[in-house]
C-alpha cells in the first residue's frame, strides 16, 4: 500500500489533471476500492462499473480533497462506499426474477401424471383391501401416517416383533398383489 504522503501528492496532482498521477493513484488504490464496492453491491460486474464511475468522480473532484490529518485512503474509501450505495439505491428493488416475468410451467403433476397416480392409488387401495383389516390398518399407520413400530404394537396390543412380522408379511403380500 502506498503511504499517506504519496497518496496526498497523487490526489493533488490529479486535481491538476495529471494523467500519470491518476494512473498511479488507480494502480495504488483500485484493488482496495473494488473490494469496498463489491462488499456493498455483491455483484462483480456492478462493482467494476461502480469503480470506474467512482474514479471519474475522483478525476472530476480531486480538487475537493483537503489535507485534514485524516488518511487520504479514508477519503477514497468514503467516495467509493458512498458511490456504491448510491448505485444500490438507484438500482431499486432487486431486479425481477425471470420466473416472475415469464410464466413457467407449474411444478405440479400434469393431467397424465395425475391420472396415472390415481390409477396406482386405486390399485394400492384394492391390494390393501385384500389384507386382514388389522394388517391393512397397521400398514396404513406405518407408511401413510408415519407411526413407529412401537406405537403400532401398542395400538394393536401385540409384541413389537409380531408387529414387525405383520408389516413385513403385509408388504410382501402387497408386492405380489401389485405385480399381478
Amino acid at each position: 500500500m502506498t503511504d499517506r504522503d504519496t497518496l496526498e501528492n497523487l490526489i493533488a496532482r490529479v486535481a491538476l489533471r495529471d494523467r500519470a498521477a491518476f494512473s498511479a493513484l488507480y494502480a495504488a488504490t483500485s484493488a482496495k476500492l473494488y473490494g469496498i464496492c463489491l462488499r456493498v453491491l455483491k455483484d462483480r460486474a456492478l462493482s467494476e462499473d461502480a469503480l470506474q464511475e467512482m474514479y471519474v468522480k475522483i478525476w472530476d473532484r480531486a480538487d475537493r480533497y483537503q489535507v485534514t490529518g485524516h488518511s487520504p485512503m479514508t477519503w477514497l474509501i468514503t467516495v467509493a462506499r458512498n458511490h456504491a450505495i448510491d448505485r444500490l439505491r438507484r438500482r431499486g428493488p432487486e431486479t425481477a426474477d425471470i420466473d416472475a416475468v415469464v410464466p413457467v410451467a407449474s411444478a405440479a403433476p400434469g393431467p397424465e401424471a395425475q391420472a396415472v397416480a390415481a390409477g396406482e392409488a386405486r390399485r394400492i387401495a384394492a391390494c390393501l383391501d385384500e389384507l386382514d383389516a388389522d394388517r391393512a390398518a397397521a400398514v396404513r399407520g406405518a407408511y401413510f401416517d408415519g407411526q413407529s413400530y412401537a406405537q403400532l404394537a401398542e395400538r394393536f396390543d401385540v409384541p413389537l416383533n409380531t408387529m414387525k412380522t405383520w408389516l413385513r408379511r403385509s408388504l410382501i403380500a402387497l408386492k405380489e398383489c401389485l405385480a399381478r
